[in-house]
C-alpha cells in the first residue's frame, strides 16, 4: 500500500478514536478492556448507602419498626422459660404430700442422700406441694407470649413493606441518574465503551444491585439488632454461659473476613466476566451478517467460548468460597450449643440455674448463632452487590461533556450562516488533524466535502454539532459562537442524513414524526410527498401504518433511506448535513434520493459528504479535504478545470482502469 494509504488509515483510526481497535474490527473482537484496579468493598458500600440518604425517614422509622420486633421476640424465651418451670414445678410439687413446705421436702431429700435432687428442688420458684401443674398460669403466660409474636411479627411485616418501598425508589432514581449521566457523557466515551459493556453496567448490574440491597437490608439490620438483643438476654441470664457463647463472635469475624476476601475478588471478576460476555453476544449478533458471510462463525464461537468459560469460571469460584461460609458458621454453631448444653445442665444439677433459665438461654444461643450464620451467608451477596456498584458508580464517576452556558445565546431568525474561524481539532493531543481552518458558508449555499477516508470530513460536521469540542478557534451560526448556545437549542437548527438509517420498530407515520414533536398528520404527509416516501408507502400492506422491525429490513435500504430524509424535511432545519446519504443505495433509487435530498436543500444551508462525486455536480461550493485541511474549494467546473486533487479524485473514478502502482490514483481509489 501507498504511503498515503498508509497515512489514511493511521487518520481514520485516529479519527475514530481509542474504541476502533475493538469496534472496527469483526464484530466478535469488541471486548472491554477490564480495569486492573482493586475494588475498595468498604467505600463502595458507604457509597452504596448513602444513596439511600433522601429515604432516611423511611429508614430510620424501619429501625425503630425492626427494634421493637427483635425486642419481642427477645422477651418470648424468657417468658417461655417462666412456663417450662411451671411445669417442672407441677412435677415436682405431685411428689410432695400436702402440708410439707419445699424446704422440708428439700432437708427429707439430703437426708436420704439425693443432694442433687434437692438442690434443684430447692432453686424452683413454682411449687406448690401436692398442686400439681398450674394450668391456668400455664396458660396466661402462652397467651401472652402468642400474643408478643404476633406484634413481633406485624412489624416485621411493616418494617419489610416500608423497605422494600425505599429501596425501590433508589434504585429508580439510581436508574434516572445513570439515565442523565449517558446524556451528559461526550461521544468519545462511548466511542470507547463496547456497547454490550455499557448496556451490562446499565441493566445486569444496577438490577444486581437492587437485588442485593432488597435482600439484605433488611435482614441484616434484624439479624445486627437480634444479636444485641440476644447477647444482653444471655448476659442477664448467666454471664458464664453468656462468656462461653461470645466466643463464637470473633472466630465468626475471622472465619467471614477470611472467606469473604477471597471472594470479593473473584465477584468483581465475574461481573466484568459477564460485561465482557454481553460485549460478545450484543456485537456478534449486530454484525451477523457479517459473520455469516465471511465465515467468521468459528471464531465468533471460540471468541464467546472464551469468554464464557472465563465467566463459568469466575462465577463458579465465587459462589464456592462464599458459600463456605454458611456451612462453618453452623459448625462453629453446634459446637457453641454442645458446649452451652452441658455447662447448663450440670448448673441446673447444682441448683444455681432453673431448668426454664437453661432452656431460655439455649433458645437465646440459637437465635443468637442464627443472624451471625444470616449475616456470614450474605456475604456473597453484599460482596456481588458492591462489586456491581462500584460498576455503575464508574459511569456516573466519568468525565462529562462540557455544560452549557450559563446564559445561553439564541437566534431569533435563523438563516444558516456558518463559519469556521481558526479551528483546530484532534481526537489525541500528540496526533493534530485539523489545524487553522477557515471557512465561510453563507445561507443557502451546499457545501459538499470530498476527499481521501481519515481526511477530517466527517469530523467537519460533527463539530459543528458539538459532538466534539475544538481545540482552538470558534464556529459561529449566523453570527453567534455555538458554543454560547445549548446544544439542544444548536442541534434543533439541524437536521440530519447519514448512510447508516437509524429507524426505530414502529410505524412508517411514527418514524417520520419522530423529526418534529407535534407535527400534524398533513405536515407528516407532506413531507413523505415531498420526500417520495408517498410513491412507495402506498405498495405496502398497511401503508403508513406499515410496523417496521427492529431493524427496519422488512423494507428496502432505499426505502429506509427516503424515511429518514422525510425526517429531516419534517424537522424544518436551518442547516443541513448529507453524510454519504446515497452510497448505499441503486442507481434508480439514488435518481429518487437526489430528488428528495434537492427537496429539503432547497433554502437551506447544506453540507454534503459525498464519495460519489456525481452527486455533487450542483453544488454551489466543493471543498477538498486532505489531512484535515481544505486543498481545494471552488466549483465542480472550476476545480475541473483547475487539474487539481479534485480532478485527479474525479479521473480516478471515471476514467475507468487505473495503474494500481500510480499513487496519485491511489487517492481517488480509496474514495
Amino acid at each position: 500500500m501507498s504511503e498515503l494509504g498508509t497515512a489514511e488509515e493511521r487518520a481514520a483510526k485516529e479519527r475514530r478514536g481509542p474504541a476502533s481497535a475493538h469496534r472496527g474490527g469483526p464484530p466478535h473482537a469488541a471486548i472491554g478492556v477490564p480495569t486492573d484496579k482493586s475494588q475498595d468493598f468498604v467505600a463502595g458500600a458507604k457509597r452504596l448507602l448513602r444513596l439511600l440518604h433522601p429515604e432516611r425517614l423511611v429508614v430510620w422509622t424501619t429501625i425503630a419498626l425492626a427494634v421493637g420486633s427483635v425486642v419481642l421476640n427477645a422477651i418470648g424465651p424468657k417468658i417461655l422459660g417462666t412456663a417450662t418451670d411451671i411445669v417442672f414445678g407441677g412435677f415436682f410439687s405431685r411428689q410432695i404430700p400436702a402440708g410439707v413446705t419445699q424446704e422440708q421436702a428439700a432437708e427429707a431429700l439430703r437426708a436420704r442422700g439425693q443432694d442433687q435432687v434437692a438442690d434443684v428442688l430447692a432453686a424452683m420458684d413454682h411449687v406448690v406441694p401436692g398442686q400439681g401443674v398450674d394450668f391456668a398460669a400455664l396458660g396466661r403466660i402462652l397467651l401472652v407470649v402468642l400474643a408478643l409474636y404476633l406484634v413481633a411479627a406485624a412489624l416485621q411485616l411493616l418494617q419489610g413493606r416500608l423497605l422494600t418501598g425505599a429501596v425501590n425508589r433508589t434504585i429508580f432514581r439510581l436508574r434516572s441518574d445513570v439515565e442523565d449521566k449517558l446524556h451528559r457523557l461526550p461521544l468519545p466515551y462511548f466511542d470507547g465503551q463496547p456497547r454490550g459493556e455499557l448496556l451490562s453496567r446499565v441493566t445486569n448490574d444496577i438490577d444486581n444491585v437492587a437485588q442485593s440491597l432488597q435482600q439484605t437490608l433488611s435482614q441484616l439490620l434484624t439479624s445486627l439488632l437480634t444479636v444485641v438483643a440476644m447477647v444482653s438476654m444471655m448476659v442477664w441470664i448467666s454471664p458464664l454461659l453468656a462468656l462461653i457463647a461470645l466466643v463464637t463472635i470473633p472466630v465468626t469475624m475471622l472465619v467471614t473476613a477470611a472467606i469473604g476476601k477471597r471472594s470479593q475478588t473473584h465477584f468483581v471478576q465475574q461481573w466484568k466476566s459477564t460485561g465482557e460476555v454481553n460485549a460478545v453476544v450484543e456485537e456478534t449478533f449486530t454484525g451477523h451478517e457479517l459473520v455469516k458471510v465471511f465465515g467468521r462463525r468459528v471464531e465468533a464461537d471460540r471468541a464467546f467460548a472464551e469468554r464464557n468459560d472465563q465467566l463459568h469460571h469466575a462465577s463458579f469460584r465465587a459462589q464456592f468460597i462464599s458459600g463456605i461460609i454458611m456451612p462453618t458458621m453452623m459448625f462453629i454453631g453446634n459446637l457453641n450449643y454442645v458446649a452451652i448444653a452441658v455447662v447448663g445442665g450440670l448448673r441446673v444439677a447444682s441448683g444455681t440455674m432453673s431448668l426454664g433459665d437453661v432452656q431460655a438461654f439455649i433458645q437465646y444461643s440459637r437465635q443468637f448463632t442464627q443472624p451471625l450464620t444470616q449475616v456470614a451467608s450474605m456475604a456473597n451477596l453484599m460482596q456481588s452487590g458492591v462489586a456491581s456498584a462500584e460498576r455503575v458508580f464508574a459511569v456516573l464517576d466519568a468525565d462529562e461533556q462540557e455544560p452549557d452556558s450559563g446564559t445561553p445565546v439564541r437566534i431569533d431568525d435563523p438563516r444558516g450562516k456558518v463559519a469556521f474561524e481558526d479551528v483546530s481539532f484532534s481526537y489525541r493531543d500528540d496526533t493534530p488533524l485539523i489545524e487553522d481552518l477557515d471557512l465561510v458558508v453563507e445561507p443557502g449555499q451546499t457545501v459538499a466535502i470530498v476527499g481521501p477516508t481519515g481526511a477530517g470530513k466527517t469530523t467537519l460536521v460533527n463539530l459543528v454539532l458539538r459532538f466534539y469540542e475544538l481545540k482552538g478557534g470558534r464556529i459561529t451560526l449566523d453570527g453567534v459562537d455555538i458554543t454560547s448556545m445549548t446544544r439542544t437549542d444548536l442541534r434543533s437548527r439541524i437536521g440530519m442524513v447519514l448512510q447508516d438509517t437509524w429507524l426505530f420498530a414502529g410505524s412508517i407515520r411514527d418514524n417520520i414524526a419522530y423529526g418534529r414533536p407535534g407535527a400534524s398528520e398533513e405536515e407528516v404527509l407532506e413531507a413523505a410527498r415531498a420526500t417520495y416516501v408517498d410513491r412507495f408507502v402506498h405498495s405496502l400492506p398497511d401503508g403508513y401504518d406499515t410496523l417496521l422491525n427492529a431493524e427496519a429490513d422488512n423494507i428496502s435500504a432505499g426505502e429506509r433511506q427516503l424515511i429518514t430524509i422525510a425526517r429531516a424535511f419534517l424537522a424544518q432545519p436551518s442547516l443541513l448535513i448529507l453524510d454519504e446519504a446515497t452510497s448505499s443505495v441503486d442507481t434508480r433509487t439514488e435518481l429518487l434520493v437526489q430528488q428528495a435530498m434537492a427537496a429539503l436543500r432547497s433554502d437551506r444551508t447544506s453540507f454534503v459528504i459525498a464519495h460519489r462525486l456525481s452527486t455533487i455536480r450542483d453544488a454551489d461550493l466543493i471543498l477538498v479535504m486532505e489531512e484535515g485541511r481544505i486543498v481545494e474549494q471552488g466549483s465542480h467546473a472550476e476545480l475541473l478545470a483547475a487539474g487539481g486533487a479534485f480532478a485527479t479524485l474525479y479521473a480516478a473514478q471515471f476514467a475507468g482502469a487505473v495503474d494500481p502502482d500510480d499513487e496519485t490514483v491511489g487517492v481517488g481509489a480509496t474514495v
